[in-house]
This record gives structure tokens, C-alpha cells and sequence, in this order.
């Protein structure tokens, strides 16, 4: 039993990882954070911990996880990570591979907010730490009590690139240019400090992606990171439990 948990693969940390592993990271994505955040809800269920979600979500398709009305295929579904009771009249949408349906909501009981600093972390990071807080407003508005999730990738690589285009600006360590790994400690530092009060679960996702041809991908300590992701999974599932 205990190695059967031990090597439970999260959908989240695994879609995480795809962003980078094997392929080159364009930071201007804007919907990938918005695909791996889809993927809490189907780990949510995997645990089991709240059935109230689960025979809302699973069984009665009663609570999906919001797209703009828009019916897109698995791989271009866009949401803005968040959960709730779909609106009275409209389908829900399930997919292949999904437990959890998709469709528009009329209130929201579970945010999700994903940001990644891969590069140029101090530069960004008072607009960073405004969007976070800004979410937290987003994921509130229209009353309620939702519970508001924070995950945030952070690189700490000893050096990588980033594309304008095709064109590379690799990091040089110099002054202007610091390396993921001398500005990592500072980021988080600041993030926690500064936006991780206003979530009930705010995750670090600590790893390493130089996004340089073969863009290869290491979690900083897997084990560490997938016993803090399984017990805030945990932990939502219980204030879900207790909220809904």
C-alpha cells in the first residue's frame, strides 16, 4: 500500500513538467498556466478526500470547471482556473482523459492561479505579486467563499534562454542578466512576503530548465515538492468538504 501511494504521478506536476521537458518554454503563452491549473480539479478527485466534489463534479456534472463559452478540443480548452456550479440550462462537456467537465459557471468555489518565473524574476515581480493579489479580488467577485490556490513555478537553473521570436537571449550572470538560480531565493522570498497571505494554499513549484535544444527538465527535489502538492490537495478537499 505504501508504495502504491509512493509513486502516485499528480496530473498537475506532470503537466507542469511537459511546459518545459523536450520542448523550447514560450513565456508568452498565456494559456498554458491556464492548462496545467485544469488539472488540480482531476487530482482533487483522484484523492478522494471530499465527496461532496466528487458527486458534484463527477457524478452529477453539477460543478465544472469554467471556460468561456467555448466548446474546444482537450488539447486548446482555455479556462481561467476556476470551479464552480455551472449555469442552470447549459451542457456540461466532458472530455477524453477528463473526470471533471467544463463549461460556464455561475459562481466559483475553487480559484486556480498559476504563474511561472523562469527568467527576469526581480524585474517582473511587483507585477507578478499585483496580478496574484488582483486574482484573489477576480476569484471573490460576486460573493461567496471561494477557496483561492496559489501555484507558482519558480526556475533554478544555473542558466538559461528565452526567445523574442527565434532569436535567443541567454542569461549571462553579468549585471542586467542574472541567472535563474541567483535570483530564485530573492523571488520567493518576496512572493511569500507579499501575495501568499491572501491564498488558502499557495504552492511552490521549485525546478530547473535551461529551455536550451534538448530542453531538459529536473524537479529541484521531487519528493519534497509531491508531499507539499498531496497535502494541499489535502487540504482543499477538506475546506471543500466543510464549505459546499
Amino acid at each position: 500500500m505504501t508504495e502504491s501511494i509512493a509513486q502516485t504521478e499528480y496530473r498537475l506536476l506532470t503537466e507542469f513538467r511537459r511546459l518545459f521537458e523536450g520542448r523550447v518554454y514560450r513565456h508568452r503563452a498565456s494559456n498554458q498556466g491556464d492548462f496545467v491549473a485544469m488539472h488540480l480539479y482531476e487530482d482533487l478527485v483522484a484523492i478522494q478526500r471530499s465527496p461532496k466534489l466528487i458527486d458534484a463534479a463527477v457524478h452529477r456534472k453539477e460543478r465544472v470547471v469554467n471556460v468561456q463559452n467555448k466548446r474546444r478540443g482537450v488539447a486548446a480548452r482555455r479556462g481561467d482556473g476556476t470551479f464552480g456550479e455551472l449555469i442552470p440550462g447549459e451542457s456540461a462537456i466532458t472530455d477524453p482523459g477528463f473526470l471533471v467537465a467544463r463549461g460556464p459557471i455561475a459562481t466559483v468555489e475553487i480559484g486556480v492561479e498559476v504563474k511561472v518565473l523562469a527568467k527576469a524574476m526581480i524585474k517582473q515581480i511587483d507585477r507578478v505579486i499585483n496580478d496574484l493579489r488582483n486574482q484573489v479580488v477576480q476569484f471573490r467577485r460576486g460573493g461567496g467563499n471561494p477557496i483561492c490556490v496559489a501555484v507558482i513555478g519558480i526556475n533554478q537553473a544555473d542558466h538559461t534562454v528565452s526567445y523574442e521570436g527565434e532569436r535567443p537571449f541567454p542569461t549571462t550572470g553579468k549585471a542586467g542578466f542574472p541567472h535563474p538560480s541567483q535570483e530564485a531565493p530573492e523571488a520567493e522570498r518576496r512572493l511569500r512576503a507579499e501575495a501568499a497571505s491572501d491564498f488558502d494554499e499557495f504552492l511552490v513549484l521549485r525546478f530547473k530548465a535551461t529551455n536550451e535544444p534538448p530542453c531538459p527538465f529536473e524537479w529541484a527535489d521531487y519528493h519534497s515538492l509531491r508531499l507539499d502538492y498531496a497535502a494541499a490537495l489535502s487540504r482543499i478537499g477538506a475546506r471543500y468538504q466543510q464549505r459546499f
